[in-house]
Order: structure tokens, then C-alpha cells, then sequence
């Protein structure tokens, strides 16, 4: 482990980790070059995707922990104390820990469709922590990847990195280019679209038995899906929930569509 030790905020090497509260300022800097993880379970599972890491920032007092899983690592680690951490992230970072990684290229929708047999697709989700759980929940049901409409946040935004527990970048993801149109991209591929709604004219998904290629189509919390993005879309699915409740939250309805999706066939 190639580990140096950083006693200055203005170190050229921790570049990367400066103002990390900073979120026009992070865009900028991290473009579509790198981005963060923070915290080490992220971070152990950083190390276990195809995203090669540039170098990791730790605090003293954290090095410990890390230490098994970056034994061997080919890239810097970095060590300062807890208060310069802080002076270089903008924040007392009680996780102790950030690493710095290479984007992988995103996939195209053709070549995640030909690879995947489930698949979330979003639209307009602007909510890091939603993606995020979105993201966890897709990993632990059996979800191939991720398909992004335009508006769609960073799916490497650090809070979103850091709320899927780092499963997100164990996901292939894709953006789409033309919203709605890309959908029917999905349905050459051979993938029925469900797109998700509270209304009661969709079909109940306790009723559904998935086909073997299934995109699940979801909107962002409070607006939910464009009623021409549900036209595009194979079926209009509903979960039945009880009478004076509105909605669930979108993170909640990923879960349980990804779920009933990934249930085993009936003894």
C-alpha cells in the first residue's frame, strides 16, 4: 500500500477532494472525468467495481479499518489528520474517508438492452438520495442497470454514490438521448415497459407475472412519469395500496416492483 502522508489543505495531490459541499464548484471539477466516494463501506465496494481508482483520502484514525481491503491497491492513499481532512473537504467528515475514481463510459441503450434482462429506467429523478436508494434496491433484486432520461441527476453524484452504499457503481448505466422516443429502443431489444403509476386505470402489479426481458419506467417523487412517457410505454402498472394514501415514496415503489419482479415462480 502506497501510503503518503498530506498535512496541508493546499496539497496538489488531494486536488480532487477539495469543497466537496461545493456542488456548481464539483461539477465543474469533476466533469465527466472522475468522481467520489465517500465513507468506507462505499469505498470497499468502489474497489470491487470496474471503476479504476485515481486515490483515496483517509484519516488517521481510520486507516486501520481500510487497510485489509486497500492492501494492494495500485493507486496513492493518502493519510491526514482529522482536522486537515476537513480544511480540504469543506466539512467534518465523521466517515473519515473519500476516494477519488475514473468514469467509466456509459453504455449505450443498445448495448445495455442486448446484455440486460431487467432493467430500472428513470425520468427526471433530480433527488441524489432517491437515485441512491433506487440504485440499492436495484443491485439487491436481481436489476441489470440503470436507463437515465436528459434530466436525470449524476448517477455518480457523491451523495448518490454514498446512499446506494456504493452499489450503484456495480450497475451498467445508460442515457437516453431522445425522452420518450428512446424507450422504443427497449421494446426492439424485445423488453416490455411498465411504466408505474398510482392511477387506477393501470394494472394491478400483484396481477403481473413479469416476461423474461422487463424495463420498470419510474418518475420522479411529486410529478411522477409524463403522461407521454406512459403512453410510450408497454402497460401502465399500479401498486395497490390502502384507500387515503396518495403514493409512495418512488424509492419505496423501486423496492417493491423490484421485487415482485425478481420473485421466484410458484412451487
Amino acid at each position: 500500500m502506497n501510503v503518503q502522508s498530506v498535512q496541508h489543505r493546499d496539497d496538489p495531490r488531494v486536488t480532487d477532494y477539495l469543497d466537496l459541499t461545493d456542488t456548481a464548484g464539483r461539477r465543474r471539477r469533476e466533469g465527466d472525468e472522475f468522481f467520489i466516494a465517500e465513507g468506507p463501506t462505499a469505498i470497499e465496494r468502489l474497489l470491487t467495481s470496474d471503476h479504476r481508482v485515481r486515490s483515496v483520502l483517509v484519516a488517521e484514525n481510520k486507516l486501520s479499518r481500510l487497510a485489509p481491503v486497500l492492501d494492494g491497491l495500485d493507486a496513492p492513499v493518502f493519510v491526514a489528520p482529522r482536522e486537515v481532512l476537513a480544511e480540504v473537504v469543506g466539512f467534518d467528515l465523521h466517515r473519515g474517508a473519500v476516494a477519488s475514481a475514473d468514469r467509466r463510459p456509459l453504455a449505450s441503450i443498445e448495448e445495455l438492452a442486448a446484455r440486460s434482462t431487467r432493467l430500472a429506467v428513470l425520468e427526471g429523478l433530480n433527488d441524489p438520495e432517491n437515485l441512491g436508494a433506487i440504485s440499492r434496491s436495484a443491485r439487491a433484486f436481481g436489476i441489470d442497470g440503470l436507463v437515465l432520461d436528459p434530466t436525470c441527476i449524476d448517477p455518480y453524484y457523491r451523495r448518490t454514490v454514498r446512499v446506494s452504499m456504493g452499489e450503484v457503481l456495480h450497475l451498467d448505466v445508460a442515457r437516453a438521448r431522445r425522452w420518450p422516443d428512446d424507450l422504443d429502443l427497449l421494446h426492439d431489444a424485445g423488453f416490455e415497459t411498465w411504466a408505474m403509476s398510482p392511477a387506477a386505470e393501470g394494472d394491478d402489479l400483484w396481477d403481473l407475472a413479469p416476461p423474461e426481458r422487463t424495463a420498470i419506467v419510474l418518475g420522479a417523487e411529486g410529478p411522477g412519469l409524463a403522461e407521454r412517457t406512459i403512453e410510450r410505454a408497454t402497460r401502465r402498472v399500479r401498486i395497490p395500496i390502502v384507500a387515503g394514501v396518495d403514493s409512495l415514496n418512488v424509492g419505496s415503489a423501486a423496492a417493491v416492483t423490484f421485487a415482485v419482479c425478481n420473485r421466484p415462480p410458484p412451487r
